[in-house]
């Protein structure tokens, strides 16, 4: 009888063993079969606040001035609006505007106040040579001139890629005149430097951090020519990108998303 119940407590405890290892088993599986979200990065892209140069009516390219005390005001708003968002990096174009509407926003970031903004040259605005400095007016009627269509016409069908070959074409026949050093820019000069500079942002911090948000300031031609690149059915609204408007791209399994372009809704927000 003491051999059978001994027999018994063996025969029960190998069963007690087999049956732990079995769940663990079961855990191991599970774990392993999980399937991990993809990765997305979400891209702020901001135009810069309105600038002295702006209120002048004058082109400016690489040429740089700073903003008004308007221009502050509605990229403040704009930062408000963009509070709540944790950004992991912030970019800008090396342009003092582009830095001073990335400091603004930054500023008023609960959860980033403490980033140091990154300057990338290649995220510059169109260089417009000769142009630069001049009055909109006047480049603008040239083109519209040498397309052969009215003033009217050339502003309601603007394509970033028409205004950017036209000011070159022209341009080309002033530099030698005017001895510059850096002509204007062909649109594909412009795209190549703006497009190489974004998808190095996006092998860093997809490298470094995966999914998050990244901040990004620059100009109204440039982001509407990136966009233009990066999304064949892209269409620059009518007027141009605003101050302080956001478009936010999303990047994912090696693909770019347009969510939304020439959003105010932060600079609302931020004014409420």
């Amino acid at each position: 009888m003491k051999k059978f119940t001994k027999l018994l407590g063996v025969l029960m405890l190998g069963m007690l063993v087999v049956a732990g290892c079995g769940n663990n088993g079961g855990a191991k599986e599970d774990t392993s079969a999980a399937k991990e979200t993809p990765e997305e990065l979400t891209l702020y892209i901001v135009r810069h606040g309105k600038t002295m140069l702006n209120t002048t009516d004058r082109v400016q390219g690489w040429s740089d001035a700073v903003l008004t005390k308007a221009g502050e005001e509605v990229v403040t708003a704009a930062g408000v609006g963009l509070k709540d968002i944790e950004f992991q990096n912030a970019y800008s174009s090396d342009s003092g505007r582009a830095i001073q509407t990335a400091n603004l926003i930054i500023k008023e970031n609960e959860k980033s106040s403490d980033l140091k903004v990154i300057t990338d040259e290649r995220l510059r605005e169109f260089n417009f040579g000769t142009y630069e400095g001049d009055l909109n007016h006047t480049m603008w009627q040239d083109i519209a001139d040498d397309q052969g269509v009215t003033l009217e016409e050339f502003m309601k069908n603007m394509t970033p890629e028409s205004f950017a070959n036209s000011v070159a074409k022209l341009d080309a026949k002033n530099v030698e005149e005017a001895k510059i050093n850096w002509p204007a820019e062909d649109y594909e000069t412009i795209t190549t430097r703006l497009k190489a500079g974004v998808e190095d942002i996006v092998a860093k911090e997809m490298k470094n951090s995966g999914s998050g948000n990244v901040l990004i300031t620059s100009h109204g031609l440039s982001i509407s020519a990136l966009l233009d690149t990066l999304f064949d059915d892209f269409k620059i609204p009518e007027g141009g990108l605003k101050n302080a408007s956001v478009c936010t791209v999303k990047y994912k399994d090696g693909k770019y998303t347009l969510d939304k372009v020439n959003d105010l809704s932060y600079v609302e927000a931020g004014e409420k």
